[in-house]
């Protein structure tokens, strides 16, 4: 079993900056990708970035491309997401995610390799 628990969302201004933390326990030894998906309001979940275990490989979605870095902290049990240049359409609930038993790879562009999942941290981006 992991426990997986996000935080660091809040209210900011358009083109402002924000990061993300999302804390994984109770899975001593393991290795594991980690993920953020985001769902805003009346819309599907979807993916936003995605780090293997060494963190030498990383997947980002088209709207992270550029602006958003992921990264992690294996002594730390930690990931974090670096948004820059946040936008409006940016608004959503931060949902951070562990893969354990599935493949890696472009696997990790799809919810259902994950086995883990935190609550969700709000990210609210002002106009």
């Amino acid at each position: 079993q992991v426990q997986v628990v996000e935080s660091g969302g809040g209210l900011v201004q358009a083109g402002g900056s924000l990061r993300l933390s999302c804390a994984a326990s109770g899975r001593a030894g393991g290795r594991y990708s980690m993920g953020w998906f985001r769902q805003a309001p009346g819309k599907e979940r979807e993916f936003v970035a995605a780090i293997n275990w060494s963190g030498d490989n990383t997947y980002s979605s088209d709207s992270a491309k550029g602006r958003f870095t992921i990264s992690r902290d294996n002594a730390k049990n930690t990931m974090y997401l670096q948004m820059n240049k946040l936008k409006p359409e940016d608004t959503a609930v931060y949902i951070c995610a562990v893969a354990v038993y599935g493949p890696g790879g472009d696997a990790l562009y799809r919810a259902n390799s994950y086995d883990y999942w935190g609550q969700g941290t709000q990210v609210t981006v002002s106009s």
